[in-house]
């Protein structure tokens, strides 16, 4: 079986037997609460192939995350547009955040990986030392305290919520290790399963080949914890166009051996070979 299956068979089942639900956004879900995949990484990456996923967007979202960024505008020059939706001046003003510059999305993610404890002031400020670094910390207990129970990175500060332009939806991630090789568990409390989770997928298998790279471990599975996970019923029909595609043999990632550091890694330190996903298809983000 390919382990793709499980997202395709989660996906049908939302979409069968999912609860119809109002929400935040106004689009109207299907919703099941309480889900659970994994992934293994020892052979291969999963990037999943029943439709193209915007890989460059994923590792460069991530590096970003990895370097305390709240900046849109630092990922909008590199043309990903991933958070152009919750970072305008329309939608920060919307979720009461008028004095707001556009473009920042507040005490999000990467700040609370970096950050975390820190008094939010904007994203131009420059918060060296401020905060608990939780990513030098997990980097720390892994290699000198590896068989630890607490090596956790946590986003979500109910202290910051109110700041953030959107609470992380993605927001805690376990790791552990045991036979040379690094697993992550990630919680996420609120999944997409159209749009975002093929994303989230790769993104959290990337930080854990990464980790397992800068600790010389090799990497072991992503298990990946949902809590809501749904479906935008205006993702229904392209969701059923894409459970008529067969899975194909999931790609492989390759670390350049200079990367020696979250800081030092570039997306051309990360190649993904093999990737021949099916084609792309649309589906709009609910704001």
């Amino acid at each position: 079986a390919h382990e793709e299956d499980q997202y395709l068979a989660l996906v049908r089942d939302v979409i069968e037997n999912g609860v119809e639900r109002g929400d935040r956004t106004g689009t109207g879900t299907l919703s099941k609460f309480g889900v659970q995949m994994r992934f293994s990484l020892r052979e291969s990456f999963p990037l999943l192939t029943t439709k193209s996923v915007f890989w460059r967007g994923v590792a460069e979202e991530l590096l970003w995350f990895l370097n305390g960024e709240t900046s849109a505008a630092k990922l909008q020059e590199k043309k990903i547009r991933i958070w152009d939706g919750n970072s305008s001046r329309e939608y920060l003003d919307s979720i009461g955040l008028t004095d707001r510059e556009e473009g920042d999305l507040g005490p999000v993610y990467g700040w609370q990986w970096r950050h975390f404890g820190a008094e939010y002031v904007d994203m131009h400020t420059d918060y060296t030392g401020m905060g608990v670094d939780q990513v030098a910390e997990v980097l720390d207990k892994i290699k000198n305290k590896p068989n630890d129970r607490r090596i956790i990175m946590t986003a979500w500060n109910p202290a910051d919520l109110k700041k953030m332009a959107l609470p992380p939806c993605h927001m805690f991630a376990q790791f552990y290790v045991a036979n040379g090789e690094l697993s992550c568990q990630m919680y996420q409390r609120s999944a997409d399963l159209g749009l975002g989770v093929p994303f989230n997928i790769a993104s959290y298998a990337l930080l854990t080949c990464l980790f397992a790279h800068l600790s010389g471990l090799k990497p072991g599975d992503f298990i990946h914890t949902i809590g809501d996970a749904h479906v935008y019923l205006n993702h229904v029909d392209a969701l059923k166009e894409q459970l008529k595609r067969a899975p194909r043999p999931f790609p492989t990632l390759k670390i350049a051996d200079s990367v020696k550091s979250v800081e030092g890694c570039t997306f051309a330190d990360l190649k993904i070979e093999g990737y021949n996903p099916h084609s792309k298809i649309e589906m709009k983000m609910a704001v």
